[in-house]
């Protein structure tokens, strides 16, 4: 049986842009026997990474009860690669803030995120992560867990049905597959202002 090798070409600079050279050069190759894709690393790569996000729960009322459920039988939040619940934050892709943050809680939970290696999200669950819930007045509640991190996605609801928090999940997933892997800047992260002055 004979091997046949593909003639490799170099391509001149003026044509890397062309895409019909391209097509007409990866139709050679695949017709000389040696199989090529082109497509674009960032896909790639974010494919990865969005079926495989890894969250940390930071549960502190009934939110996070809806969570439980969601990483049972049932809902299964497996199947869309949200596969292990990490309860370190350095294994973590995302952390999901489930209940009521107070003033002295606020600093553990900075710390947390800052833990976390980037690229990571945050996912706010419930109404009391969003803007503080029933006890938005109260003296010692954070109203809204965006004062300290930056939110990637809400999940509004006392507590959020497991369908919703799988609808905000899934969410970010496509928020990661559209972001740029390789060169430029997704997102800029303010500089979170002092829980004692919120």
């Amino acid at each position: 049986m004979e091997v046949k090798k593909p003639t490799i070409k170099s391509i001149p600079y003026e044509d890397f842009k062309d895409n019909e050279y391209l097509e007409n050069m990866v139709k050679q190759l695949n017709e000389g026997g040696t199989k090529v894709l082109v497509g674009c690393l960032d896909d790639l790569i974010n494919w990865g990474r969005s079926n495989s996000l890894w969250p940390l729960t930071f549960a502190t009322s009934c939110c996070g009860i809806e969570f439980m459920a969601v990483g049972a039988a049932r809902y299964d939040f497996a199947r869309f690669g949200f596969e292990v619940a990490r309860a370190s934050p350095r294994q973590a892709d995302m952390i999901m803030v489930a209940g009521t943050i107070t003033h002295k809680m606020a600093p553990v939970l900075k710390r947390l995120y800052d833990q976390m290696a980037d690229p990571k999200y945050v996912i706010a669950v419930g109404g009391c992560a969003i803007s503080g819930g029933p006890f938005k007045k109260s003296y010692h509640v954070l109203n809204g867990v965006d004062k300290i991190l930056p939110v990637d996605v809400y999940i509004p609801g006392c507590p959020p049905r497991p369908e919703a928090l799988l609808y905000g999940m899934i969410q970010l997933q496509r928020k990661v597959k559209l972001e740029k892997f390789f060169g430029g800047v997704n997102r800029k992260e303010n500089e979170p202002q002092n829980p004692e002055q919120a």
